[in-house]
């Protein structure tokens, strides 16, 4: 069992069981199991609604036990609660499967995590990069270049 801390302070528990698979099916549309294999994956990391959605699902006992609905808990994931979320999430995924399958899931998960790491390292890296700010600065006191297209205000065009 894994246990995150929303953004308001509410400690939660996921356990995933079969039970909760159905569960998360019934409730927020979504089978779990194609993260297995799929790009639910993806998809539950780069969409915090979708997020929102499974883990309220994953919590619905606990919820309804303290009387949490499910857009009270999307308001408590926000920051670093959605981060702590996910981590949870993923990691009682791959505890689910058997041993054989774990082994292979828990490998992808710490590529992933890699992964992820070494983009924000090569991002911040590059927002850190003086030749950028340079060039971006240069390219914006260029002359004559525009921001748009627009044609000017109604009132600023002569009548014709």
């Amino acid at each position: 069992m894994h246990t995150f801390t929303d953004a308001l302070g509410r400690s939660w528990s996921l356990e995933i069981t079969v039970a909760t698979l159905k569960r998360v099916r019934a409730v927020a549309g979504v089978d779990l199991i194609e993260a297995a294999g799929g790009t639910l994956l993806d998809r539950l990391v780069a969409d915090p609604v979708l997020l929102g959605d499974v883990l309220y699902a994953c919590v619905k006992p606990q919820a309804d036990e303290r009387k949490i609905t499910d857009e009270d808990f999307g308001r408590s994931l926000a920051g670093d609660a959605i981060d702590l979320a996910t981590t949870a999430l993923l990691e009682e995924f791959v505890a689910f499967f058997p041993k054989p399958r774990r082994r292979v899931l828990e490998q992808a998960l710490a590529k992933l995590a890699g992964w992820r790491a070494a983009a924000l390292s090569a991002a911040e890296e590059r927002l850190n990069d003086p030749a950028l700010d340079a060039a971006v600065l240069a390219a914006l006191r260029q002359p004559g270049r525009s921001s748009g297209s627009a044609p000017g205000s109604a009132g600023s065009t002569p009548p014709g």
